[in-house]
């Protein structure tokens, strides 16, 4: 049985992490409820009910999905009774009246108000006025209440239909429907038929089967135009007008291709026998004759609303275990209708369907107003030694970025002296780009910068205080051109209101003290590390398995110049191996962990300057020293062109950084593990991914990529849990 539910997930995360915005206007039907528990990944719902009233409902029926699932959601969501906006409510009631004036249906001002004011109508006209994105409905509205509404306001072709989708399960013969899938579309949508509007309806139902089924599992989609009788039209499509339709469908179809190549694997036959599309035996007789589609049709247009509603329940009632669920096309993919009947697994694979289908083919990128969810803007700032990455969000999505270099002649009066000198610089720098970007400070919400070597502290995101600043401009524990970060993000919001954030810096510390103890007492562990990618990785896992960063124990892999392996308990930072002085496993700049006496030795040698020594340690060691490259393309290239010495190389980088992974164990104190999480620019290689899955595969854990440092999401997204609300930011230093 086809698994249609992964395959939109996995399409769906590849996808933009921006949500649309998702209105449920059922959202004290219990089946709904559960159904958006299931989609906090994929879209913002808004309910529309009382925050009390939905939290008493989880608590009542939901118990059974789990406290995390059911929080991460609620936590996600925006709650409105419509009665609590009279703001939107006068605006949906002028617009209502608008549309009627149009329509030629005249109505009052007084019952334009009590009309939008009913939940059903409320969502639709939140959609088609850009507040949101989609509505979900029919559960408990009768047709009258949120179908038919719905698709009159909402549609933007002249042509609408509902889709019926269902992947049988394996007991149905596959002989009938390849890989046991059909999808049924239904005339009966429209108010009257006529031969272009049954081909578009073909061509349409074709459309969504291709959209939500790869061409892997289904090479072509073929589809079977059901005629209902020589008796006319009036019950339904006649042969002869099925074969008007059909003259029509291959220009109808050839605009389809021409907007997505994709769609030429979609063949349409007309005048079907209702027998043959649904019969194994009559779709036998019917190849034996000579006919196309051996196995038969996948796309089934029904003739008639009754034939339609037929199917979909004869088959909901044959296969229960079948999955199902609608989908609708002419309405820009902004509707949802559901049966009131259905199950909270229907709605969440017909909200998911959608929400694919707007994200890849509707070509949507954010909800035209935020309403509901407000997009902060947020300037995130990264000071690098010759480069500073800058980047505006609004919300969860980058609006522009630049990583702004800075010329060697433009750097070289800065060198020797305090990395403060270069704030001024850096600055006009940063001020530029947003000039370049038609935007100046009052255009912000906040900004964050980069963390620099401050004091050891908890992570989170942090204010930008005197304290911090003062810090930082001494330098006291170490100079590096993350200190600018602070300093810059204060001084742009100075005399404003705004806020300036800090978001994980290297220097997060919350290992417990035996950690920290080696076998000389001057020389504890130090811990520095990737503590931004570190947790923003932690993180994201997190939400992606509906749960929160306290609630999951993980080890994250951070694998770039430098390398750190660090565990997440329960939302602590436990452990990690100190990055910067080089601990750990060897990377392609750094030494790694060296033996003690070796190293003793070489440091007494004369061999090498304390400078020198220091560069081998960090910049000129791991890879470089060894192969002098610090490309791990240039490496796999060696080893796939049979080089012994690279492959020996590449085959140890690997077996530290797995033993680094699995000497974290005790860190969980006897807790499972839920991951191992691989981050940094080498976890793009898919033989170092597949080689440490292998050698890590006794912890019984499954192993996630997450490609790429991430650093400027993080740090916006620090911000923006301040300014949502869901984080208090941090006041330095900690107490």
């Amino acid at each position: 049985m086809f698994d249609i539910e992964a395959s939109l997930d996995s399409r769906l995360l590849a996808e933009s992490r921006n949500r649309p915005t998702v209105v449920f206007p059922e959202a004290l039907d219990g089946r709904t409820l559960e159904a958006a528990c299931y989609l906090g990944r994929f879209i913002r719902p808004v309910f529309l009910a009382p925050e009390a009233a939905v939290r008493a409902l989880a608590e009542r029926e939901l118990s059974h999905l789990g406290a995390d699932r059911v929080a991460f959601t609620l936590s996600e969501a925006a709650f409105l009774d419509p009665a609590s906006r009279p703001d939107l409510l006068e605006t949906f009631a002028e617009a209502c009246l608008d549309w009627c004036r149009l329509q030629e249906r005249p109505m009052c001002i007084e019952a334009a108000r009590k009309l939008v004011a009913e939940a059903g109508h409320f969502g639709i006209w939140a959609v088609k006025l850009g507040h949101a994105d989609m509505v979900v409905g029919g559960a408990i509205h009768e047709p009258k209440a949120f179908f038919r509404p719905m698709v009159e306001i909402l549609a933007q072709r002249p042509v609408t239909c509902e889709t019926g989708v269902f992947v049988l399960p394996d007991e149905h013969p596959q002989e009938v429907y390849p890989h046991n899938i059909v999808v049924f579309g239904d005339v009966g949508v429209n108010a009257s038929m006529s031969p272009r509007t049954l081909a578009e309806v073909a061509v349409g139902t074709c459309a969504v089967a291709r959209d939500l089924i790869p061409e892997e599992v289904l090479p072509e989609i073929r589809c079977a135009m059901v005629s209902y009788s020589n008796r006319g039209s009036d019950e339904g499509p006649s042969p002869e007008l099925v074969r008007r339709a059909a003259d029509l469908v291959p220009e109808i179809l050839a605009e389809r291709v021409r907007h997505a190549a994709r769609y030429a694997s979609i063949h349409i036959r007309g005048e079907v026998k209702v027998s043959v599309a649904l019969s194994r035996r009559s779709a036998d007789l019917y190849h034996a004759e000579g006919l196309p589609w051996e196995g038969g049709p996948n796309v089934i247009v029904c003739p008639n609303l009754d034939m339609g509603n037929l199917l979909y329940n004869l088959y909901a009632t044959r296969f229960p275990g079948a999955r199902k669920f609608p989908v609708m096309f002419g309405l820009r993919f902004q509707g949802v209708d559901l049966p009131m009947d259905c199950t909270p697994e229907d709605i969440r694979l017909a909200v998911k369907a959608s929400v694919m289908r707007l994200h890849h083919y509707g070509e949507w990128r954010r909800t035209p107003k935020d309403t509901f969810f407000r997009r902060h803007r947020v300037l995130v700032l990264n000071p690098g030694s010759t480069s500073t990455k800058t980047s505006v969000f609004e919300g969860d999505e980058e609006r522009c970025t630049e990583e702004i270099q800075h010329p060697a002649e433009a750097m070289k009066g800065f060198e020797g002296r305090p990395i403060t000198e270069q704030f001024s610089f850096r600055k006009d720098a940063v001020l530029r780009f947003l000039a370049d970007q038609g935007m100046s400070l009052k255009d912000l919400d906040a900004v964050a910068g980069r963390g620099g070597l401050l004091r050891p502290i908890p992570h989170g995101t942090w204010n930008v205080g005197p304290a911090m600043l003062e810090d930082l401009r001494a330098g006291g524990r170490g100079e590096h051109a993350s200190n600018l970060g602070a300093l810059i993000a204060a001084e742009l919001v100075a005399g404003t209101s705004k806020p300036a954030f800090i978001v994980d810096p290297v220097v997060v510390d919350e290992v417990e003290p035996k950690v920290k103890i080696t076998g000389l007492k001057e020389l504890p562990r130090r811990v520095v590390s990737h503590a931004l990618n570190q947790i923003a990785t932690a993180r994201r896992y997190a939400e992606e398995h509906e749960t929160f960063y306290e609630r999951i124990n993980v080890i994250v892999a951070h694998m770039g110049g430098g390398i750190t392996v660090g565990a997440h308990r329960k939302g602590r930072y436990l452990d990690v191996n100190n990055g910067l002085d080089g601990e750990g496993p060897f990377s392609p700049q750094r030494s790694g962990s060296l033996p003690p006496g070796q190293l003793i030795e070489l440091c007494f040698s004369g061999k090498y300057t304390k400078a020198e020594l220091k560069l081998l340690n960090k910049g000129r060691g791991g890879l470089i020293d060894l192969l002098g490259t610090a490309d791990m393309r240039e490496v796999e290239r060696r080893v796939e062109q049979g080089d012994a010495e690279a492959a020996l190389v590449y085959e140890a980088l690997t077996y530290q950084i797995a033993k680094a992974i699995t000497a974290l164990l005790p860190a969980f104190e006897g807790e499972a593990i839920d991951a191992i999480l691989l981050t940094g620019g080498m976890a793009r290689s898919r033989r170092l991914v597949g080689e440490l899955g292998r050698l890590t595969s006794a912890l019984g854990c499954e192993v996630q990529v997450y490609p790429g440092e991430n650093e400027m999401a993080a740090l916006a997204k620090g911000a923006l849990r301040v300014l949502s609300g869901r984080e208090q930011a941090k006041t330095y230093p900690p107490v």
